[in-house]
């Protein structure tokens, strides 16, 4: 009885994308040899695109690469790609305050705190719907923080895997690391993404 295989419909990366993908994960051609079972020179070639690879040869490439992926993934946790300055605005600061603190640093939220105490968050879209539903930039720009602010950011413990943490920030613009009680570092969608 003959079997039926999908095989054939499997999608890999191009061969070049490997050499991207073992830098990513910081794997010498040498290691990668040695996990993979395919040749260093093969491996080289494969990068250049020299050569083409065998079907098996690309399919234990991709496959310890991305295992290894996975891997790393699960075991980062929040502290890994946080940023340890956290650049906010207090909650008595004029909107034009936080609009230069986001010109100067390219953010576009901020965290909002009273003290010590995270109470929102502020974001270019809050200031630009504003003006839209016609404030005068006049007004707007000695309103306090406080007035239009938007609700606050969801807050993880260092230890936090990073998958949790991805899946927090399909929801929202940035997430605050805390550790003992204390806010230590943010992590905004950009910083997870250096993981790729």
């Amino acid at each position: 009885m003959n079997k039926s295989y999908s095989i054939i419909e499997m999608k890999f990366p191009e061969e070049t994308d490997i050499k991207r993908m073992r830098k990513n994960l910081d794997i010498t051609q040498a290691e990668l040899a040695t996990i993979s079972g395919v040749s260093q020179s093969t491996i080289a070639k494969m990068e250049r695109g020299a050569i083409k690879g065998s079907y098996e040869a690309v399919t234990r490439i991709f496959t310890v690469l991305e295992e290894e992926m996975n891997r790393r993934s699960h075991s980062r946790q929040a502290k890994d790609v946080m940023s340890e300055k956290v650049i906010g605005v207090q909650v008595r600061d004029t909107t034009r305050h936080a609009s230069e603190i986001m010109r100067q640093t390219g953010y576009s939220q901020l965290p909002v705190f009273d003290g010590v105490q995270h109470v929102g968050s502020i974001t270019e879209y809050d200031i630009l719907s504003r003006l839209q539903d016609g404030a005068r930039m006049e007004d707007l720009s000695e309103l306090g923080v406080g007035s239009i602010m938007s609700g606050t950011f969801p807050i993880v413990n260092v230890d936090t895997p990073v998958d949790v943490v991805t899946s927090l920030l399909s929801t929202t613009d940035a997430v605050l690391v805390s550790k003992k009680g204390m806010i230590v570092g943010i992590i905004t969608r950009s910083d997870v993404l250096k993981l790729m």
